[in-house]
């Protein structure tokens, strides 16, 4: 007759195993959390190679880029319908619906026109695509109205009137569709609390960005930053993409007047 013995584990051992399970957990969360933030950044990079394709083919065949925005009056929405919330977001032709290939990309969640590492945090807005994604730098792609003599009003710019293409801004991560230097710059114009989110924009994680008040579903985005170390997809106006430091697009005054770093924000 063989008698075995039936040995299980005690309440101590188990103790023993969770905790080495928990640290061995905590050891990898941070660079697991690392890795899938590389991941997004890189991913972003490739949706904005995308975008600026897009924009190159339209200026192509144009002589200009499209309009950030277009509201004339009587033109029907393109397929995809309205891609924000029209008691927020103007109504008319946005800069993603001049596009080709991309008028659908409003629905399409999957497509390059939507940030991987996008942190808009109310569930209500999660399908407005103008919030938290790519914003596409005014004084090239304009408005079609506004304020007489407005600074970002007239006709688009096309590449033969930008000096510099490889040093100007033409899309970047952003807290809204469109935006400018206005967003970049301490003391200038503090809209990011209007109602209207066409003054909105601002860049994620520029230093500036903390003593601005932020309605809560931009506040992490912009205060935190978007990608690692506060870092920042920029395309230029000739079409390649580059990660940068978001404090390289600080306008600061100087000499009473304001002044651009590397990109510049005005041709």
């Amino acid at each position: 007759m063989v008698i075995m013995n039936r040995h299980g584990f005690s309440l101590i051992e188990l103790l023993v195993v969770i905790a080495v399970i928990s640290l061995l957990m905590g050891a990898l969360s941070p660079g697991l959390w690392s890795a899938r933030q590389q991941a997004q950044a890189v991913w972003c990079t490739s949706n904005m190679k995308q975008l600026s394709l897009a924009l190159m083919i339209y200026e192509e065949a144009n002589g200009r880029f499209p309009y950030a925005f277009d509201d004339r009056m009587g033109q029907p929405i393109p397929n995809g319908g309205h891609p924000g919330d029209p008691l927020c977001d103007n109504m008319g032709i946005w800069w993603l619906h001049q596009l080709e290939g991309f008028i659908d990309a409003i629905l399409d969640r999957n497509s390059p026109a939507w940030c991987a590492a996008r942190k808009v945090k109310d569930r209500g807005l999660e399908a407005n695509i103008l919030l938290g994604n790519y914003g596409v730098n005014r004084v090239i792609l304009t408005d079609l109205q506004g304020p007489a003599g407005g600074e970002f009003v007239g006709p688009p710019l096309g590449l033969k009137q930008i000096r510099h293409p490889s040093a100007v801004l033409l899309i970047t991560d952003s807290g809204y569709s469109q935006i400018s230097w206005y967003g970049a710059a301490d003391n200038v114009v503090q809209r990011f609390e209007n109602v209207n989110r066409e003054q909105a924009f601002y860049v994620p994680g520029l230093s500036i960005n903390v003593n601005r008040t932020f309605p809560p579903l931009f506040h992490e985005d912009a205060v935190k930053g978007r990608h690692p170390r506060r870092t920042i997809n920029v395309t230029y106006a000739d079409g390649h993409v580059n990660r940068a430091k978001a404090e390289s697009l600080l306008v600061e005054e100087i000499g009473g007047g304001w002044a651009n770093r590397s990109p510049l924000w005005v041709p």
